[in-house]
């Protein structure tokens, strides 16, 4: 897919090791849509605070607010045709991270603008078309009533900057905001252990894993303590883990046992899994996969992480795993946000959607991604929360609002009497996963005789 070979090229924006934002944010080139309140906080200046975008008018192009830049957000902005629609982008990062190769940018095999694409080059009206935005905030709140979102800036904790509330009407509103790392609710997981989701996170990976390489080679540091800051833990296995892991011994391999000869024999990997690595892979894939890591020097350790404390995890059975660097992928669940909206939800959490991804009960509203899962009463299963699965619901969700905005249903409460075509229906195309040195697997679910090993 063209759109997609586009998405890894690498951006022409440089990244900050500081942030996470990894392009320059830009101007409105037009204000006319906003509408603005006095400033209310005693200030002599008399700069105006905008407090949103106003509803648009019959004349006016139609509005959609799509609150998430992931797969599904994204590709559904790819698709828009903004003849036809302004379209508004709310999210806390201004680029698409292409999270199958994020963990090769924790060892340096890619550099992190390699795997991170500006927002607006993926949909340019969001640069250049005066009615169509981003804004870098969170949404703290949907009103379905009135077809409004409620919005706050991010700072990024910059003490010269109060962040905002602001509203933004909507004709169509997509929840694509995706979900977070699941934890279990294990205590110390969010204060010691690194996530593998954003750009942020793998830039945090590499830098602690050179810090703690460094810290190794210094005079006078026990044997004990370099076999602690050298010990890399991975929870969780599943592609993420496994190919975070499989990226990990190659850079030993490769680089470490060439460039850190002193501490060479002090570094290691383990993988802890409560189950099996690779569980919705095939049997036979899960076996190879089992001894390719084993051979690259990977630890695989079957186990239930109970706690974890700065310099240790652990285990259900007492067993204590010291570590220098923790990695946590352990599969992910809804976000606060998700949790807090007041709209049909699954057993799972996730915002519940009918057979076009509308969410009942409430007009013009729609939901894709890891965020979103069939309602019981449509008797399909919940989907996996893959990117080919989010990908695939936002191309679709893009040519079925294109359909309703060519029938002139695209503004508010327009869509009522529109037919809107073929139902939303998923083929798995299969899964993949690099276990490092070159190789991977693919299974092919359609068709079990056709499973490879590469």
């Amino acid at each position: 897919m063209t759109w997609l070979r586009n998405l890894i090229h690498v951006g022409s924006s440089s990244i900050n090791p500081r942030t996470r934002n990894t392009s320059l944010l830009f101007l409105p080139t037009s204000l006319k849509h906003f509408t603005s309140e006095p400033n209310l906080q005693g200030s002599s200046s008399n700069i105006p605070r905008y407090s949103g975008l106003e509803p648009t008018k019959p004349d006016e192009k139609p509005r959609i607010v799509v609150l998430g830049s992931g797969w599904a957000g994204c590709r559904l902005m790819k698709g828009i045709d903004t003849n036809i629609y302004d379209v508004a982008c709310v999210s806390p990062r201004n680029h698409m991270v292409f999270t199958p190769l994020l963990a090769s940018t924790c060892v340096g095999t890619l550099e992190f603008r390699s795997v991170a694409e500006p927002i607006g080059r993926i949909q340019p009206a969001i640069s250049r078309a005066p009615g169509s935005y981003f804004f870098l905030a969170h949404c703290k709140g949907v009103d379905t009533d009135n077809h409004v979102v409620h919005c706050k800036t991010i700072t990024d904790g910059a003490k010269n900057l109060e962040p905002l509330d602001f509203k933004i009407s909507y004709d169509k509103l997509v929840i694509a905001s995706g979900a977070e790392a699941s934890t279990f609710g294990i205590q110390g997981v969010k204060e010691n252990a690194i996530f593998l989701r954003e750009v942020s996170h793998a830039q945090e990976i590499r830098r602690k894993l050179l810090l703690n390489l460094m810290l190794s080679d210094v005079p006078g540091v026990l044997d004990e303590e370099k076999k602690r800051l050298l010990h890399c833990v991975v929870v969780g296995g599943g592609p993420t883990g496994v190919e975070f892991s499989g990226e990990l011994s190659d850079f030993i391999i490769r680089d470490v046992h060439q460039r850190y000869a002193h501490v060479k024999d002090y570094i290691h990997v383990t993988l802890i899994e409560a189950n099996e690595i690779l569980s919705s892979f095939d049997d036979s894939l899960r076996i190879y996969a089992t001894k390719q890591l084993t051979k690259s020097g990977v630890r695989l350790v079957r186990g239930v992480v109970k706690d974890v404390k700065s310099h240790k995890v652990i285990l259900n059975d007492g067993t204590e795993v010291p570590y220098g660097l923790l990695v946590w992928s352990t599969g992910v669940g809804p976000s606060p946000f998700i949790n807090s909206l007041q709209l049909p939800k699954t057993q799972g959490g996730r915002i519940g959607v009918d057979e076009w991804l509308r969410v009942p009960s409430v007009q013009d509203v729609f939901s894709i991604g890891d965020c979103s899962g069939f309602l019981e009463s449509t008797g399909k299963p919940v989907l996996p929360a893959l990117a080919q699965v989010a990908e695939r619901q936002g191309k679709y969700l893009a040519d079925l609002l294109n359909r309703i905005g060519k029938a002139g249903g695209g503004h508010a409460n327009g869509a009522r009497d529109i037919e809107l075509g073929d139902q939303f229906v998923y083929k798995h195309l299969g899964s993949m996963a690099s276990i490092g040195r070159y190789k991977a697997l693919v299974d092919l679910r359609q068709s079990k005789d056709l499973l490879r090993c590469y």
